[in-house]
């Protein structure tokens, strides 16, 4: 049902999203496989499968994104983060990546025509660490506005640079 990339590109999220978490000083409280309750309310996250959310993450990350037009190195990166982040920051971090790597695309988060374009024509070896370090950025930002969350910043940036 799903294709090779996306398949691979879900069991990294999965490995790094991990079980379930109940945590009160999490914001999206109670969670399992990055699904929170938070943006699933109608969910019984505790007995969601790996199944339920890997669907979930392919109709509502996947799909609506052109990602999979994209390297599998950066397609990872971006569905693994944009879980993390949501889709517009980590479409913003790409956009920012590709201004580094000298292709000057709107920052809007909305990945249109020219951003899908300039994608095409940037080595993903070139626009991998830039993303990498764009993301990591956003998790910079978050710590200072949120000091009450700066003691997650190192497994972000672990995550960002993963």
């Amino acid at each position: 049902m799903y294709d090779a990339i996306f398949t691979a590109v879900v069991a990294v999220l999965l490995a790094h999203e991990g079980g379930y978490v109940n945590d009160p000083t999490d914001p999206g409280g109670e969670t399992k496989y990055g699904i929170s309750k938070r943006a699933y309310p109608e969910l019984d996250i505790a007995n969601l499968t790996e199944a339920d959310a890997t669907e979930i993450y392919y109709r509502d990350y996947w799909f609506r994104q052109p990602w999979s037009k994209f390297a599998p190195t950066v397609a990872c990166k971006l569905l693994d983060c944009g879980v993390d982040i949501g889709i517009k920051s980590v479409n913003v971090c790409l956009q920012r990546a590709l201004r580094a790597c000298g292709r000057p695309v709107a920052e809007d988060g909305v990945l249109g025509p020219l951003s899908v374009d300039a994608v095409a024509k940037t080595s993903p070896l070139m626009l991998l660490p830039a993303l990498k370090s764009e993301i990591a950025a956003h998790y910079r930002l978050v710590a200072v506005a949120k000091p009450g969350e700066v003691q997650d910043l190192s497994g972000w940036l672990n995550r960002a640079y993963s």
